[in-house]
């Protein structure tokens, strides 16, 4: 099941796409939340009511997906991490190529530092060096702590796209990388949340490609995490409480701007980047400057 937050009738909505066409869930029950967050923390992560109003849904309750305003898979998280330096061949192509990381390399970006499907991304007026990256998204949909390899991937609610999109010149400033992670409007999530049913556990074999106009820059398979899904939610859960609505996005392969020959390419207003995740879906995004 694809479930597709977006705005409507000045307000935020739940549906669930089949076909072109998504289910306004509100039109069907008008107590269903439209943040998906707020859905998951009021039902424990159970996704089976939705499945059951979409399936009787009258059709004044079906509408054309396209001209929708998508909004992020969820409103309002309460964690955003991220997984650096989880690809093998994107750590040999950048600064760190001697240090091999041990453990999971783990930071946090701000709700405002992304954007939705179809909505630009913005380059900032402090530095033109806009990179992508593609990454697949994990949305927790129940409360855990101290997972274990048996359990880890019950608790995740579905999968998205991610574009991880940095600002590579304030990420360089100093060791932390908050910065240069956390400009606005530089990231995207989406275009909707695939359930974790609908893909192998732990997001395991699929592949992820990133385009720049059309060219392909990264290309890649989620079995080459070096840290993989269910081995990060329990390091992650050894030390913090996930909770129904929290981000987890796992990591870029090779390919990313910065690290490209003879000349690195950074994103600019005019271009269309899009990040692909195998069974999810295609989340692209226009990039524009920053207004003032």
């Amino acid at each position: 099941m694809k479930i597709v937050s977006f705005e409507a009738n000045n307000g935020m909505r739940l549906g669930v796409v089949e076909g072109d066409n998504v289910i306004d869930l509100q039109a069907v029950d008008a107590s269903v939340p439209g943040d998906l967050g707020e859905y998951l923390r009021a039902h424990n992560g159970d996704l089976k009511p939705l499945a059951a109003l979409a399936a009787k849904a009258p059709a004044s309750a079906r509408h054309p997906l396209a001209g929708l305003k998508f909004a992020l898979p969820v409103a309002r998280p309460g964690k955003i991490i991220c997984l650096g330096l989880n690809y093998l061949d994107h750590v040999k192509e950048g600064p760190q190529k001697d240090n091999i990381p041990k453990f999971q390399s783990i930071f946090f970006r701000v709700l405002t530092s992304f954007t939705p499907h179809l909505q630009p991304l913005m380059r900032p007026k402090k530095s033109i060096q806009l990179d992508y990256e593609g990454e697949m998204v994990v949305i927790i949909g129940k409360r855990a702590k101290h997972l274990t390899m048996e359990n880890a991937t019950d608790c995740i609610a579905g999968y998205a796209c991610g574009n991880e999109g940095s600002v590579r010149e304030y990420q360089r400033h100093t060791t932390q990388w908050g910065m240069g992670k956390n400009f606005d409007r530089t990231g995207s999530i989406g275009p909707w949340m695939v359930t974790a049913d609908e893909l192998p556990k732990g997001g395991k074999g699929l592949k992820i490609e990133s385009r720049l106009n059309g060219k392909t820059m990264q290309s890649s398979n989620t079995d080459l995490l070096m840290f993989p899904v269910a081995e990060s939610l329990v390091y992650l859960t050894e030390g913090m409480t996930l909770e129904p609505g929290d981000i987890l996005l796992t990591g870029t392969p090779s390919g990313v701007g910065h690290a490209r020959k003879p000349e690195p390419v950074w994103m600019k207003p005019g271009d269309t980047c899009e990040i692909e995740v195998e069974g999810v879906g295609v989340l692209r995004n226009g990039i524009e400057d920053e207004k003032a």
